[in-house]
């Protein structure tokens, strides 16, 4: 076999020996954490195949006001209504758990509704109450009877009933579904769609 020109075999010989001994010492040390290597990979394999935990959206405030938990202001009204009557000149809001303002007080007082939140805002405008409580499950069939009999517009909506009655400058809106009774009272100041808007804060 031919040589290869400028090659010492007296230097190749001990450099290969130095550098198979330098691998050598390399595999040797890397041994310990071959274990560590292929549990590592084995954990990623299965995190990769396991199936990941959908989200669970969070609860309606009238979800949470079923099952007991804490609901105030804040929760029933979506952002850009609360936004609307919190930059409202003069806006100031009161909470407590005063029953529904209404004028259908007979109606009320049958239903005995068992109080949620009470949200009564006060402003330069005029003011607004708005009462989220728990009823009985016939409350609705007795609501729609009650309340047609003093004015009310009633009618079926998203598996509910909605009354609404405007007589001057006072405007009643009222939702019976799953349970609950949303009651608001809008004197001088009316935002505009506010009921429905209430409603989807309420139930989504």
């Amino acid at each position: 076999m031919a040589r290869i020109g400028g090659r010492n075999s007296w230097i190749a010989v001990p450099a290969g020996l130095v550098c198979a001994g330098v691998v050598g010492a390399l595999v040797w040390l890397a041994l310990p954490m071959v274990p560590v290597t292929v549990a590592w990979v084995g954990d990623t394999l299965r995190s990769a195949t396991a199936p990941q935990p959908g989200v669970t959206a969070a609860p309606t405030p009238a979800q949470a006001a079923v099952e007991g938990a804490p609901v105030d202001c804040r929760t029933i009204y979506p952002d850009d209504l609360w936004n609307e009557l919190t930059w409202q000149p003069g806006s100031l809001l009161n909470q407590s758990a005063a029953p529904p303002a209404t004028s259908a007080t007979s109606f009320r007082d049958a239903a005995a509704p068992d109080v949620i939140v009470t949200c009564t805002w006060l402003s330069d405008a005029g003011g607004i109450v708005s009462t989220l409580s728990k009823v009985a499950g016939d409350a609705s069939s007795i609501a729609e009877a009650a309340l047609s009999g003093e004015g009310f517009a009633c009618a079926a909506a998203d598996g509910g009933l909605v009354c609404t009655r405007t007589v001057g400058a006072v405007r009643e809106d009222h939702t019976f579904r799953e349970g609950l009774w949303l009651a608001s009272v809008e004197t001088d100041w009316q935002p505009e769609d506010f009921g429905p808007r209430l409603d989807r804060g309420v139930w989504g």
